[in-house]
């Protein structure tokens, strides 16, 4: 049995260092079916068509699914127009390359070695303030899906750009192409990000993913990360923003408040009762200011919880933590007060939360502190 008992597959080496190995494969190998038949002259281009199967046995060693992707690879090229279905889906696969048909005759492609080698058919030129895209290249951008209008919008900035620059091109055309493919597959990607995006509510709560990776896998206290959430729905409420990432912003906003906070907590291994010109830590401020929670308002309520913990005559380790705790949640009341869902609770007689609570039950909670 002979080494080569089929006929060997040739192909350009600078066409593969232009193109990529496979595609300058595929293309040698459309051109040589394109050059055994007769076109279909159609909007410019002259089409073929190739049986699915008879391309497949041609190249054993690829599947179905690597020859549509380095065909959707030469059409991203802006070097072959694929007509119809993706290959495969389909028993023919129709494709043009991207020249022109001089009339009703059907023009033979250039050797494939020749189209890596020859010079620019056409001189290079410098863009005129007039230019628009040729109709071929519009037709070849629907062929994308991408609506004309789109296309058109792109033109004048397009214009605007090059001819700012000054540079001379023997393919603007080319470069129109590439160019709206790509904002438009940015374009998408936003859309797709758009429709995600949803504004802050009232009601919104932490995910389950989101609480466990804060408690379990980052071991911040339940009770801290329970605080952080009427902060962070106030804030972010009265941005009015539109998002997507809502739990991920969430984690990153309790992880930075947690690290700030876990580095100012005081160390004192001995309960000691309040003193009566006790005032919060610096530290303390910057904690608070991560929540978005305003200096002022802190400082507003050191005189009554100074005389509630003096008259009370409780010994803590850190009066710190528990002035933290007391200061998020009365922020978290004056921001819930009025609300539907806790005037609805109250009519009810349903047991509130700990963002409900009176003043004496926020300031004798010890479950946080412990």
């Amino acid at each position: 049995m002979p080494l080569l008992p089929e006929r060997p597959l040739l192909l350009s080496p600078q066409l593969a260092a232009t193109l990529g190995l496979e595609e300058a494969l595929l293309y040698q190998l459309l051109a040589d079916v394109q050059g055994l038949g007769e076109g279909e002259a159609s909007g410019g281009f002259a089409w073929f068509s190739v049986d699915c199967a008879r391309l497949q046995a041609l190249l054993p060693f690829w599947t179905v699914q690597d020859i549509r992707r380095v065909s959707h690879s030469l059409r991203d090229k802006g070097v072959l127009l694929v007509g119809g279905l993706p290959f495969g889906i389909d028993s023919h696969f129709r494709f043009a390359f991207n020249e022109a048909a001089a009339g009703a005759a059907i023009r033979e492609p250039a050797p494939v070695a020749a189209l890596a080698t020859a010079p620019a058919r056409t001189p290079t030129r410098l863009l005129t303030p007039d230019w628009a895209p040729a109709p071929d290249v519009v037709t070849q951008l629907g062929q994308y899906g991408i609506p004309p209008d789109f296309i058109d919008a792109q033109v004048a900035e397009f214009v605007a750009y090059w001819t700012e620059r000054g540079e001379s091109r023997h393919g603007w055309n080319a470069k129109f192409l590439k160019q709206v493919l790509r904002l438009w597959r940015e374009e998408e990607t936003r859309s797709a990000q758009r429709g995600r995006e949803v504004p802050m509510t009232a009601d919104w709560q932490p995910s389950a993913d989101a609480v466990r990776i804060l408690v379990d896998q980052a071991g911040i206290n339940a009770n801290f990360v329970e605080d952080a959430v009427p902060e962070f729905v106030l804030y972010w409420r009265e941005r009015g923003e539109r998002r997507g990432t809502w739990n991920s912003d969430f984690v990153r906003h309790v992880k930075r408040q947690w690290a700030r906070f876990s580095a100012s907590l005081e160390h004192d291994s001995d309960p000691h009762p309040l003193d009566s010109g006790w005032q919060p830590s610096a530290d303390l401020y910057e904690v608070l200011s991560l929540a978005n929670i305003p200096r002022s308002f802190a400082e507003g309520e050191i005189p009554a919880f100074v005389l509630f913990w003096r008259e009370n005559g409780h010994a803590a380790n850190s009066w710190n933590t528990k002035f933290l705790q007391h200061v998020k949640r009365q922020w978290a009341r004056q921001a819930t007060e009025g609300d539907n869902d806790h005037e609805r609770r109250q009519r009810s007689g349903a047991a509130l939360s700990t963002r409900h609570r009176s003043l004496v039950d926020d300031l004798t909670d010890r479950s946080w502190a412990g």
